[in-house]
């Protein structure tokens, strides 16, 4: 069922309710896994003493809902394990800055979750990123048959506008900019990019043979030399040829990953301004996601991230090694 941010709000009125939504979109079976041992359904609810909330070490109130698990008595909760885990933010402010991220086709910056619900300026940012994470497609997902579009843009400013202290590169104008490759199913529309250190043969092959079932697929591409080489595994490869002024043939067409390199590239200078390259795979994952679920609706979306936090923790420095 589809639903708007003022039903959300109505439905989120306590954190407690913000806990139930919760496992409902990661549990809707009601048997959850314990995240510590993997054992299904052998659990039980700890009833708090006055039936709402438990106080915590430090002796505040918690409407926390903790479950503990009967194979190796541990303790847990709908976080454990996921992108939320060990927050200090309410859950009802995440499930908030999940939907607005799920709805949002030119991004929300870190900036504006922070000025909308009260955060300071690192933790809006570590949030957006987390949940960036779980925006990521499956590990399982397979391969792409059928017609698939390739293309590769440059992420990045001009290196004419460097400031003038800083070095200008002399081997061309795009060496100081990030180069990405995007993969498009023409039929089901789903987006797969991804950061490249070059556009060269090699590596372009490297993400095409990574994604897709190349002896059943047709590759749809531009005059790029890289895709030479390459397009001979394939089923077919067909060319549209931008220097002479062609961008559509039949059905041949880059568009598709133009149309998205346009709205990328427009999000990233009027929402985010700049973006690193360390961090840019993530971005590409949000932009991959909303892109692939365009004809979803944003709850849809929304549960869908919901979905996928499990086994995504995302900690913002790695701990030390021992």
């Amino acid at each position: 069922m589809s639903i708007n941010v003022l039903q959300l709000a109505d439905e989120l009125r306590t954190e407690a309710d913000a806990y139930v939504y919760l496992e409902q979109m990661r549990w809707g079976d009601g048997h959850p896994t314990c995240p510590h041992c993997g054992v299904l359904d052998a659990h039980y609810f700890l009833t708090p003493k006055d039936g709402k909330s438990r106080k915590t070490r430090t002796g505040s109130a918690s409407e926390r809902r903790v479950w503990k698990c009967k194979a190796c008595r541990k303790q847990f909760s709908v976080l454990t394990g996921t992108i939320f885990h060990g927050t200090k933010i309410p859950v009802r402010t995440w499930v908030f800055v999940i939907f607005d991220m799920c709805s949002a086709k030119n991004g929300i910056s870190a900036r504006e979750i922070e000025r909308k619900y009260d955060l300071t300026p690192k933790t809006a940012w570590f949030m957006a990123h987390r949940i960036r994470e779980a925006m990521k497609r499956e590990p399982i997902a397979g391969l792409l048959s059928g017609t698939v579009i390739s293309d590769e843009t440059w992420i990045g400013g001009k290196p004419k506008n460097k400031h003038g202290y800083k070095p200008q590169s002399k081997r061309g104008p795009r060496t100081d900019k990030q180069p990405v490759q995007t993969l498009i199913h023409a039929e089901t529309g789903e987006v797969r990019s991804r950061v490249v250190p070059n556009i060269k043969s090699e590596t372009l092959r490297s993400h095409l043979f990574e994604n897709v079932d190349y002896k059943n697929a047709d590759l749809h591409t531009d005059e790029g030399f890289g895709y030479g080489p390459v397009g001979r595994a394939f089923r077919s490869h067909e060319t549209v040829e931008h220097r002479s002024g062609e961008y559509v043939r039949d059905s041949v067409s880059t568009n598709k990953a133009e149309n998205y390199f346009s709205q990328l590239k427009r999000s990233i200078n009027g929402t985010f301004h700049h973006v690193s390259t360390e961090h840019l795979d993530r971005y590409l994952a949000e932009f991959d996601f909303r892109a692939t679920t365009c004809k979803l609706t944003d709850s849809e979306r929304m549960a869908m991230v919901l979905g996928r936090t499990g086994g995504r923790r995302l900690m913002y420095r790695e701990p030390a090694a021992a």
